[in-house]
């Protein structure tokens, strides 16, 4: 196993990591940016700006981006000419900012959000799952998630990280997009039983955030109150863990020219006050034996 690396320093708190064509790509929620580089870090490109906070990231079919523009609860489309556009409003489905997304190969977006405002101490809520189809309608696809965080597609399965729901719960994709037989894909312990997030957090010994499907099905998992990345299989035995030391880890992805780059964001925490003014944010590499899916 080799050291972990530094690939890109000084930002706010960076998000939803995907890697595509050769290329890098994640969002960096307080300077509004979504950025892209190469493998080592070098070649950063701003791809887009996004006023309202940028997070999970996505492509159509025809290669077009879809970014999650989290406090105005929209999903917005690049362009071939690079403007931004909206792509969908999820207002109507969203108690929380929005967070991570997966699309699938048809272009259908499956949207998460917190749920609740997390950064102002509001009483827990559970939150759904929304499927974003290409012509930008919306539908709530699953109902009562422990703050929906990062999503993989395993053939005709969805994998979402409840991440203050001590679980991965999977479920069956319709031909329509449609969900069903929800199902814990990997249980970490009780769901707490409150709507206190200071009484919740102690409760959970993972707390999984932004996650990467390998080429074995297993999935990578950052534990976003536990400093560490963890690969998780199917029932949810953890495979393996790689410690970030004194900083927290919140999303991974497997990249690189091989795909068994293992790229982690990292930050001192999650705090929004902590880290909207500084710039402390780094995104981080290690190799792995088992590359990307």
């Amino acid at each position: 196993m080799s050291e972990l690396s530094v690939v890109l320093e000084k930002y706010s708190f960076l998000e939803g990591p995907r890697w595509r064509d050769g290329r890098l790509w994640v969002s960096d929620f307080y300077t509004h940016q979504v950025v892209s580089a190469r493998a080592d870090g070098s070649d950063v490109r701003v791809e887009a700006e996004v006023p309202a906070q940028p997070s999970g990231l996505g492509w159509l079919p025809d290669g077009r981006l879809l970014i999650v523009s989290m406090r105005d609860h929209k999903l917005l489309r690049r362009e071939n000419d690079g403007s931004l556009v909206e792509h969908a409003d999820l207002s109507a489905h969203a108690g929380g900012i929005l967070n991570d997304m997966v699309v699938d190969d048809q272009g259908r977006a499956y949207v998460g959000n917190f749920g609740f405002d997390l950064m102002n101490g509001a009483a827990m809520r559970n939150a759904p799952l929304v499927r974003v189809d290409p012509d930008g309608s919306t539908t709530v696809v699953a109902e009562d998630l422990v703050f929906p965080n990062g999503s993989v597609i395993i053939g005709n399965t969805l994998v979402v990280a409840e991440s203050f729901g001590h679980r991965l719960s999977a479920f069956d994709i319709g031909a329509d997009g449609g969900l069903s037989n929800r199902r814990d894909w990997a249980s970490f312990g009780p769901v707490p039983q409150t709507d206190d997030i200071n009484e919740a957090l102690p409760q959970l010994t993972i707390a999984p955030d932004g996650i990467a499907l390998d080429a074995e099905g297993a999935i990578w998992a950052a534990d976003a109150l536990g400093n560490r990345v963890v690969r998780i299989r199917e029932g949810g035995e953890i495979a393996q863990e790689i410690s970030t030391g004194e900083t927290g880890c919140f999303a991974c992805v497997l990249g690189g020219d091989d795909g068994r780059t293992l790229y982690l964001c990292t930050a001192p925490g999650f705090a929004e006050h902590e880290r909207r003014d500084t710039r402390e944010a780094k995104l981080l590499a290690v190799r792995v034996d088992v590359p990307a899916a």
